[in-house]
């Protein structure tokens, strides 16, 4: 009975390390695959972020040139070509040559 006993116990020990062994190995597989995924996930954020700084160096520019433009909108030159241009005035005694295009 005694034999009977250890075979059972030594038996038991090897599934439990069976067990216990595919356990970890699942385990490994998982953290495998997620380690990817997040790679993958990184990267895409990196890259989005890359763009993102482009976009705002983009519109902070824009940002500038339309400050800039605004300036320019309230300077006598500006008044004088608008006036000119669409307007179609001129300066008293100016003298306006046209081609007969």
């Amino acid at each position: 009975m005694a034999r009977k006993a250890a075979y059972r116990k030594r038996r038991q020990n090897r599934l439990a390390m069976l067990l216990v062994t595919t356990v970890v190995l699942m385990m490994m597989l998982v953290v495998t695959f997620k380690s990817v995924e997040l790679r993958e996930k990184r990267q895409f954020y990196m890259d989005r972020e890359t763009a993102l700084l482009k976009e705002i160096e983009a519109e902070e520019a824009r940002s500038a040139e339309i400050e800039e433009y605004g300036k320019y909108t309230q300077t006598k030159k500006f008044v004088e070509e608008v006036a000119k241009e669409k307007l179609g005035l001129v300066y008293e005694g100016e003298i306006i040559f046209k081609d007969e295009k």
